[in-house]
């Protein structure tokens, strides 16, 4: 059975497969192969409503890096075309997770 990932704030780009990458803390155990369920949201869902799920997909590579290594192109891969690098990472790894912007994620 697959694993559950929310892509709640990315839930467009997943639909419309413009979003190929994505960057997690933790998720070490995931290997090439994996299947992972992408949902709208997982946690913090109000009782009785329901798990949305949008597509299943195959992990093709899964890898450990610096969030200083994100680039404009991989930016764009996960789903911010256009939003600058830094930005990215302090939005959503800085000022959301309270991870340093040298911190290793996994890049899945």
């Amino acid at each position: 059975m697959p694993r559950l990932m929310s892509v709640s704030m990315t839930e467009a780009a997943v639909v419309s497969r413009k979003k190929t990458v994505t960057r997690r803390k933790g998720w070490l155990f995931l290997e090439p192969g994996d299947r992972l369920t992408l949902c709208r949201k997982i946690q913090g869902r109000k009782p009785g409503e329901p798990l949305v799920r949008i597509v299943d997909v195959e992990v093709v590579a899964a890898s450990r890096e610096p969030l200083s290594a994100i680039t404009p192109e991989e930016v764009a891969a996960e789903g911010f075309p256009g939003m600058d690098p830094a930005e990215f990472v302090r939005r959503f790894f800085v000022d959301a997770q309270g991870l340093s912007p040298d911190a290793e994620v996994t890049r899945i």
